[in-house]
């Protein structure tokens, strides 16, 4: 029995270790009711494992989360990500300039701007190119830059300089994942710099992200959002998940 209760308990060390991006000895210690040498012995059991690395005070994953491709993406969450874009597509106004960055859930705002007169999408990516593409209505501007072939988006110092020139009425956000403190994550410093950069010529910023998205720590590389963001989820988003965010002075929508 306390064999099976080791392995179950060194299994979930593992998992907060990726989730979270950093276990510490002591939260672990007090969070499964163990000495703090016992925790040890199991980090480093698992690290002759080759599952964590040791830090000070804790341990990190070694197999982070592997970025998925936005052809996977775009299987997950369907319906929610369409409901999202369709509620973030209707804020938009007639003669406004605003940003899309790349990502399927923004993406997906094309088919809901087209019947919107007057106005300008700066697009980031190609998921947002290719909705408006035959969109006449629609004057598109595209940002440039070097082409993440995983993501569709441009970034890079093209992309960067391109965005240091306009200005929009409104930014629309995809993420990897979203936290209240520390704020959107990606999973390259590229991706964050430029979404800093959005946001900051943004007179409003939305960030798109269904409920699986909120709370999680994937990758290393972030980028702060500031009170006054409107974080915009899905209806299957928990009051816990969500309170963080609305604490932090960001409005969350659930749709």
């Amino acid at each position: 029995m306390a064999v099976r209760e080791s392995e179950a308990r060194r299994s979930e060390i593992v998992r907060l270790a990726r989730s979270s991006g950093l276990a510490s000895v002591d939260d672990l210690s007090a969070q499964f009711g163990v000495t703090a040498s016992t925790i040890r012995r199991d980090l480093s059991q698992l690290t002759s494992q080759g599952l964590i690395a040791r830090t000070y005070g804790g341990a990190i994953a070694l197999d982070p989360q592997q970025e998925s491709s936005l052809r996977q993406r775009a299987l997950e969450g369907f319906d929610a990500k369409r409901a999202i874009a369709e509620w973030a597509a209707n804020q938009v106004r007639p003669g406004e300039t605003i940003l899309l960055d790349a990502g399927t859930t923004v993406g997906a705002m094309g088919e809901f701007l087209r019947d919107i007169d007057d106005i300008t999408v700066i697009a980031a990516g190609l998921t947002a190119l290719e909705s408006l593409a035959d969109a006449d209505s629609v004057r598109v501007e595209c940002i440039g830059g070097t082409l993440r072939h995983l993501s569709q988006g441009f970034v890079g110092p093209l992309a960067e300089a391109t965005l240091q020139r306009v200005t929009f009425d409104r930014a629309f956000l995809g993420a990897d994942a979203v936290t209240a403190d520390l704020g959107i994550c990606e999973a390259e410093l590229e991706q964050t710099r430029l979404k800093e950069i959005m946001i900051a010529r943004a007179d409003e910023v939305y960030v798109l992200a269904h409920a699986a998205k909120l709370g999680q720590r994937p990758f290393h590389a972030w980028a702060p959002i500031p009170p006054g963001t409107t974080i915009v989820t899905d209806g299957s988003a928990a009051t816990g998940e969500t309170a963080p965010f609305e604490a932090a002075g960001m409005r969350v929508v659930r749709v």
